[in-house]
């Protein structure tokens, strides 16, 4: 391994007897101290890859290295890493202290060296005085502190979570994503952490590895995935968006025309060197679009009818149809929504050049 990268991963498989391989020659760098997370829908392998780093799966082929160690192999137990369950997997019989104390009373630790560490990773995850209790007297969004503290009372190298919020009510689940990258900036520990959430994935990662079908998509920071999505599948699964597909009918010096055949209407993309021809899916955040009665020259627009607006609390989404009946979504702030005199009446969803997302077939 060269430079800072702390974990990698090398042309790992993973297959289950006959079936077709869950994992496909996924290769991964993670730097040191990284809060990464490996994003998809279920069944994409993202839960697989996690496994194979605990240990709890062996790849098929392929190696896992950390810290310039071959852990391929290893066992679980002689990994330098820990796992954050979404069941939280404490022990129901001990109380909040011995189940945090259970790792080092493994290892033989000191009863004094044990009380000193448990009574700092208590002040760390904020439940000093909680010692006595027992989980089933512990909220959730406790409990999962309780394992996470568990989980690093060992100082492992790197921390492994397995959607450990998803168990939580959105309210806790929103005060935990926080929480855990407070913890994660404080302790120093390169986290990898699993979820299918993207706004979970936004909100906490330092990068974020987008996963489907067993393959990598793309990998790079919330706002590189947001704003420059280099697949389809990313720019719809991160985040809501609009996906017109066209191609170039005519070329200009700054911009080219683009004939969406399924909404048959055209709209303008910059030009970067593009040809006759060349066919792409433009994607375009519904934040980015403003509904009009009239469009300015710059605009990039599209003729519509109303068709459905939805109050979401933060912002009024709007609902149009296109000429031939497909819907486009526009979410456009409570104090600036357009407001629709009658629901027959033309009016244009528009947006900046700027605001295409091009995407090349």
């Amino acid at each position: 391994m060269t430079g800072d990268v702390f974990v990698q991963l090398s042309n790992v498989c993973k297959s289950f007897g006959s079936e077709d391989a869950v994992v496909k020659g996924l290769n991964l760098d993670i730097k040191k101290g990284e809060f990464l997370t490996l994003l998809g829908p279920s069944g994409c392998g993202k839960t697989t890859t996690l496994r194979m780093i605990a240990g709890f799966e062996i790849p098929t082929s392929g190696n896992i290295v950390i810290d310039g160690e071959d852990i391929t192999y290893k066992l679980p137990n002689e990994r330098c890493v820990n796992t954050v369950f979404q069941s939280y997997a404490l022990f129901p019989h001990m109380n909040i202290y011995d189940n945090i104390a259970f790792g080092l009373k493994m290892k033989k630790t000191s009863k004094s060296e044990i009380k000193r560490i448990v009574s700092e990773i208590l002040k760390i995850v904020q439940l000093e005085g909680f010692e006595n209790r027992m989980p089933s007297q512990m909220s959730g969004g406790q409990m999962q502190r309780v394992a996470i503290a568990r989980a690093i009372v060992n100082n492992p190298k790197v921390l492994l979570l397995d959607e450990p919020l998803g168990a939580l009510d959105l309210k806790l689940r929103k005060q935990m994503q926080l929480e855990l990258k407070h913890l994660q900036r404080k302790l120093g520990i390169t986290f990898i952490f699993v979820t299918h959430d993207q706004e979970e994935a936004l909100t906490m990662s330092d990068r974020i590895v987008v996963m489907n079908e067993g393959l990598i998509e793309q990998v790079g920071t919330p706002e590189e995935l947001y704003e420059k999505p280099k697949t389809k599948f990313v720019a719809s699964f991160l985040g809501e968006t609009n996906l017109l597909e066209g191609e170039v009918v005519k070329v200009k010096e700054k911009e080219v025309l683009l004939h969406l055949p399924q909404e048959d209407d055209i709209i303008r993309i910059p030009n970067l060197s593009y040809i006759l021809g060349n066919k792409f899916t433009v994607s375009v955040r519904p934040e980015r679009i403003k509904i009009k009665q009239n469009f300015d020259e710059d605009d990039v627009y599209l003729e519509c009818r109303f068709k459905e607006r939805i109050y979401t609390g933060s912002s009024i989404k709007t609902v149009l149809t296109m000429k031939n009946g497909r819907e486009i979504v526009a979410n456009e702030p409570l104090d600036q929504g357009f407001q629709f005199r009658n629901d027959t009446d033309v009016v244009y969803a528009t947006w900046k050049t700027t605001h295409n997302i091009v995407i090349k077939a």
